[in-house]
């Protein structure tokens, strides 16, 4: 009898133990976009690619917890993180002060400046002077509709879009005179054979570090201190043992964690 209580109760730790484990082994929740090549993007087989979607599975290698990535529209990706529908933003999110009433962000993991695109064959540049009296894309509840609603004032319309994709089709369109997002992105578009046949780079625009941020970090709820100082912690290491490095070349031929200002 005795021997056959200790084998059940060392049973029952075993499980007691086994059931702390797998309540550590916590998934974490990112949030994308999804359609804001190439930082994250779609396939046609539904994965989730890019180099904010590499950048993730870096950091949640460094942090050794298992995670999950949740496409979201752009425009709901804020109140998905604090409804908790997600744990943490991965999406090329400026920090801004505007977003940090909202919530909180990691140390930066990237950052590149903000630019115009329009068509070939009209000459202009990103100045307001040069933009006035036209039609200008931008993606909804972005830095990119701020500034441009703050500095084009006059412009004949500041016009917004659900995706990037969108704004860049109405441009190749002619629909629109011009098209403000992050450079990066803007120069995927421009590489493409629809980008080449419509379209080029007209400028970079003035600097704003109140609207357009420092940089790009990892949106987290205010009240989850200990998961952004994992967050700023694996930033910190990945960019030490080279894995930043390593992603960063598979997509660009220069630095992106430096630069000026901006992104989404």
């Amino acid at each position: 009898m005795r021997i056959a209580l200790r084998i059940a109760l060392a049973a029952s730790a075993a499980l007691l133990t086994l059931g702390v484990a797998q309540a550590q082994e916590k998934t974490l929740r990112i949030g994308t976009e999804g359609a804001y090549p190439p930082f994250n993007n779609l396939t046609s087989d539904g994965q989730l690619v890019g180099f904010d979607i590499d950048i993730a599975k870096a950091l949640c290698d460094e942090m050794k917890v298992k995670c999950t990535f949740v496409a979201q529209d752009w425009d709901g990706i804020i109140p998905a993180l604090t409804t908790k529908k997600i744990d943490a933003i991965v999406s090329s999110m400026s920090i801004t002060a505007e977003r940090e009433k909202t919530i909180d962000f990691s140390d930066k993991y990237y950052n590149t400046p903000t630019a115009i695109i329009g068509p070939k064959d009209q000459k202009f540049g990103a100045t307001p002077d040069d933009l006035k009296g036209k039609v200008i894309g931008v993606q909804v509840s972005t830095v990119h509709a701020v500034y441009a609603k703050k500095h084009f004032t006059g412009a004949q319309e500041i016009k917004e879009y659900q995706t990037q994709d969108e704004a860049n089709n109405d441009l190749a369109a002619g629909r629109i005179d011009a098209v403000q997002a992050d450079s990066i992105a803007l120069g995927e578009f421009l590489k493409s054979d629809q980008g080449k046949a419509c379209c080029d780079l007209k400028g970079m625009v003035a600097p704003d570090d109140e609207v357009l941020g420092p940089g790009v970090g990892a949106g987290i709820r205010k009240e989850d201190t200990a998961l952004k100082e994992k967050f700023n912690a694996g930033i910190k290491a990945i960019r030490a043992n080279g894995k930043y490095d390593e992603i960063s070349k598979k997509y660009f031929d220069f630095d992106i964690y430096g630069g000026a200002t901006q992104s989404n």
